[in-house]
């Protein structure tokens, strides 16, 4: 690689904030397991593969919280005689192994792994999920009222295959095992709403960067700078009309592909 793609690579890593090895998997440059290879040389670990469908007893699960494992990209792969072993995509924060060996009395051994691997671990063992690659352009809808949801599903699914959720916190199961372009949630919901659900996803390496759309019952002026003052990407008053969702949602998408697919020009 010349110095002149280096050095675009570093810009853009820096613009997204996101590591250099991240952006040259995105870009094709280099596949996972070359990531994971580099990764493991450089800092003196071995690599670990091929485990996300294997068997794990609860206990050891029970050692990370699913939201931990999210947020770190890790995976715990074996406990015995004190030392757990652990899959990582970064192995670079050593506070965090710190934290984990003596919240579990334990000695830690890092593996690296490929993000995809350690993400496909995470949704099959603790949320029951399979992570799939849209065979479309997709959009999750995530609404309580199930004619609003069915309203939207149906005007959607024309242009876009759609993944549906009645309460938060299955959307946001959703939004990590099926991994759409665009979400939409509804204000209020069960379990978590908008706002959380939100900040829940912008908390995830793999989930930041959607585009999330709110749609509230709330139509103040208000309440539509909060909405964008938290992140979201766009808001809907109610009730919603058909070319609004459209208009919107297309934008969304537009948003996505800008700054999702990378290319070196």
């Amino acid at each position: 690689m010349c110095q002149i793609t280096v050095d675009r690579v570093v810009g853009i890593s820096k613009s997204l904030n996101k590591r250099f090895g991240t952006v040259l998997e995105e870009m094709g440059l280099i596949t996972a397991g070359e990531l994971a290879e580099a990764l493991a040389r450089q800092y003196s670990c071995r690599t670990v593969s091929n485990f996300a469908r294997a068997a794990f007893p609860p206990q050891l699960l029970g050692v990370l919280t699913a939201e931990t494992a999210l947020q770190n990209l890790i995976f715990p792969l074996k406990l015995e005689q004190g030392k757990l072993h652990l899959a990582m995509f970064d192995p670079t924060p050593t506070r965090l192994l710190a934290n984990i060996a003596a919240n579990n009395q334990v000695t830690v051994i890092p593996y690296v792994a490929s993000r995809k691997e350690i993400n496909q671990a995470i949704c099959r063992h603790y949320f029951g999920l399979d992570v799939g690659e849209p065979a479309r352009r997709s959009v999750l809808v995530a609404e309580d009222d199930k004619f609003v949801l069915s309203m939207l599903g149906n005007l959607l699914s024309k242009q876009y295959e759609v993944f549906s959720a009645t309460n938060g916190m299955d959307a946001y199961k959703e939004a990590i095992g099926r991994k759409p372009q665009v979400i939409l949630t509804d204000m209020e919901m069960p379990k978590l709403d908008g706002f959380g659900l939100l900040t829940a996803l912008q908390s995830i390496p793999e989930t930041k960067g959607i585009p999330v759309i709110l749609i509230s019952g709330t139509t103040s002026a208000e309440a539509e700078s909060k909405a964008f003052e938290r992140g979201f990407f766009d808001f809907i008053p109610k009730p919603v009309k058909e070319t609004t969702i459209l208009t919107r949602v297309k934008r969304a998408f537009d948003f996505y592909d800008q700054h999702n697919y990378l290319f070196l020009r």
